[in-house]
């Protein structure tokens, strides 16, 4: 590595991604761990879609909604995830500065888009439960197509303005990234101007999204919760929940993990940055790793046709 990584420049060709800083020497240890994590989200999000694909019985509102959260994990955990093994295996610390800019916008649109998914998935429930005489046609399937067209480009439209204004600063400090992959403040702090913009846009957005979603999604649950107890008996009440296990299951999964780390980046000061950086890892990872495992079991359609497809009939 040359010594100009450091010295001053005011457009750099390239960033240097430091991986884990101070936990260089066990970046092949720690490598071990999120690469398994990746093959098995890898994995299992590819077995889902094609399960739903090759089912017709699974071709339904929920199941599609499965779908696209099923391609938001792939692609979310894949824009970070092989750049974060080439630095820990082979040392490949450079990354393009439009590429680097390319990963944050598909890191935080994606990450905006999951979010927004969680959020369809919980008007499904709560339609299927609260109205299930009309659940078929309210939710048919032109309607289920425009709401994940509506989530794609509120993701899109909301995160474009970060690369956009991380592109027109000057960077003459350093071009070093202490992180595995180019998260937006970790970016623009490397910045030579006046950042309070990106900052403040970054922050608003995210709290805007995170929280109006959150939002819904309680309202939501508030009224399915007011319909499950308004049932008779308390095995239609258990059958009844048991049908959005799944569901939350995957909202504790995605964003807890998200909203500790979101907090701790911007006010964990006296948290380690090797912490910080790990868990922002774990965040972008585990949700595509547990959201086949939570719907693979939790769900029996897809248990079941899951079980056919690894069990042949007659064993």
């Amino acid at each position: 590595m040359s010594d100009s990584n450091s010295t001053d420049f005011t457009n750099p060709s390239t960033f240097i991604l430091l991986g884990i800083p101070g936990l260089e020497a066990a970046h092949v240890w720690i490598s071990i761990p999120f690469c398994t994590m990746y093959a098995i989200a890898v994995l299992g999000n590819f077995i889902i879609l094609f399960i739903v694909k090759t089912e017709p019985s699974l071709h339904g509102p929920m199941y599609y909604f499965i779908c696209m959260l099923a391609v938001t994990d792939l692609v979310m955990c894949t824009c970070t995830i092989p750049k974060m093994l080439s630095i820990f295996w082979f040392n490949s610390r450079e990354i393009n500065f439009s590429a680097c800019l390319t990963q944050m916008f598909f890191i935080h649109s994606f990450f905006a888009m999951e979010s927004g998914i969680l959020l369809a998935m919980a008007f499904d429930r709560y339609v299927a439960i609260c109205d299930p005489l009309r659940h078929s046609t309210i939710l048919t399937n032109p309607v289920v197509a425009k709401i994940g067209l509506s989530m794609v480009l509120r993701g899109t439209m909301l995160t474009l303005p970060c690369p956009l204004l991380a592109r027109q600063w000057p960077y003459c400090r350093t071009n070093i990234i202490p992180h595995t992959c180019c998260e937006h403040m970790s970016v623009v702090s490397l910045a030579c101007a006046d950042i309070r913009i990106s900052s403040f846009y970054g922050f608003a957005v995210a709290n805007l999204v995170i929280c109006l979603d959150m939002f819904f999604i309680a309202v939501s649950y508030t009224q399915i919760l007011r319909a499950i107890f308004s049932l008779p008996t308390k095995d239609a009440r258990l059958k009844t929940f048991g049908t959005c296990g799944s569901h939350l299951c995957a909202i504790l999964a995605f964003y807890i993990p998200g909203l500790f780390s979101g907090l701790t980046s911007r006010f964990g000061h006296h948290v380690a940055l090797h912490s910080q950086v790990l868990f922002a890892n774990v965040c972008l990872l585990v949700p595509p790793m547990l959201n086949p495992i939570i719907f693979g079991v939790r769900t029996k359609q897809i248990q079941d046709r899951l079980l056919r497809l690894f069990i042949p009939k007659g064993t």
